[in-house]
């Protein structure tokens, strides 16, 4: 690839909104979306993407379109279950990968994604967009990196998400079939935790960590029992220690989808995070409050830049893995797998 070639990506999967902004930062990063391709046209994200970039080529197979020569990036934001076996087939196709989270649903997915990068050369992002496209998470990394709340000892963190929020999952007609199906989404843990899992590693700097404890549980929806509503985690590292919990009970009279929550505890001080709105206070989201021994203050992080994709581009280009270290991808994963597993089931949860 020479410096002034830019990136070629394909978009294969186009079943979860969150492709949208994978796109979009891609392309605004300088990459060129030269293809598409999804195991279900009709599906409603699938069919926006083809009208907002309706001069992209659409190819009826995505197992021709993965193993096609001249294209550097495979982006998914395909069914849960099938981002691992496209993540896969990709990278044995020499194509990197950007994959919507979770990137895969079970340990033995994960197995064979990281077979495939060791023998490929070439890497696997998560897209884990709670801390990569989120401004005030980033700006809080900065503070704890220059030692504004001394060391970190545990993070807590909330991911409340809401079952009614059309535009949020399927690009505005509801929720599909799949949502509902365990097999296929992989779990409230596997499928939403796994932010706060990668926040818990990347601010205490831990390579590694142990799931202490884990629960999965349906309490508001038993004619789902496939769907699991509630989840949490608590996890150990040599350092510091983590609590997460995710929910799908977000009421309709939030103004937003979910109050995402993230506070980060040091020995000197405190961080949190209202990530999506400051609970009767001010108006937008990225809001972060710091406590230390100087005082309290707070810090507008809505200006912060967010460089996500604009690395994966580089990363692309320069063989490295600035966005995010293949090791800690891959932990992450392999935790909120492993909590999902070793789940205790609660309520009509199965």
């Amino acid at each position: 690839m020479t410096p002034t070639q830019p990136v070629r990506f394909a978009a294969v999967g186009l079943d979860h909104a969150h492709i949208f902004g994978q796109v979009a930062g891609l392309i605004g990063a300088g990459a060129e979306f030269v293809a598409m391709a999804t195991d279900d046209p009709s599906a409603s994200v699938a069919v926006k993407m083809r009208e907002r970039f309706a001069g992209v080529p659409f190819a009826d197979d995505p197992d021709e379109l993965i193993a096609r020569d001249g294209i550097d990036l495979v982006v998914t934001a395909a069914v849960p279950d099938r981002r691992g076996p496209i993540a896969v087939a990709a990278l044995r196709s020499g194509k990197d990968v950007m994959a919507d989270k979770p990137g895969c649903v079970t340990l033995d997915q994960l197995e064979e994604i990281e077979k495939a990068v060791d023998q490929s050369g070439r890497f696997w992002s998560v897209t884990f967009s709670e801390r990569f496209e989120v401004p005030c998470v980033l700006k809080a990394g900065e503070l704890v990196r220059e030692g504004r709340i001394g060391t970190v000892v545990q993070t807590m963190g909330v991911g409340p998400h809401r079952i009614g929020d059309r535009a949020h999952l399927a690009g505005g007609d509801g929720r599909p079939d799949w949502f509902y199906d365990k097999q296929r989404y992989g779990g409230i843990i596997t499928d939403i935790a796994s932010h706060q899992i990668d926040q818990f590693l990347w601010f205490t700097g831990a390579r590694s960590a142990e799931v202490v404890a884990s629960s999965v549980g349906n309490f508001a929806n038993q004619d789902e029992p496939g769907l699991q509503d509630f989840g949490e985690v608590l996890l150990r590292s040599d350092n510091a220690q983590g609590y997460v919990r995710v929910d799908w009970y977000t009421p309709a009279g939030l103004p937003t989808w979910g109050d995402g929550r993230l506070t980060v505890l040091g020995t000197e001080g405190y961080i949190e995070m209202r990530k999506y709105i400051d609970l009767a206070g001010r108006p937008g989201g990225n809001h972060l409050f710091l406590v230390n021994q100087e005082g309290t203050q707070y810090i507008d992080c809505s200006d912060v830049e967010t460089t996500y994709s604009a690395d994966i581009v580089r990363d692309v280009r320069e063989r490295t893995t600035t966005a995010a270290p293949q090791q800690h991808t891959f932990e992450t994963m392999r935790l909120a797998l492993t909590a999902q597993q070793n789940a205790v089931l609660r309520g009509a949860a199965r």
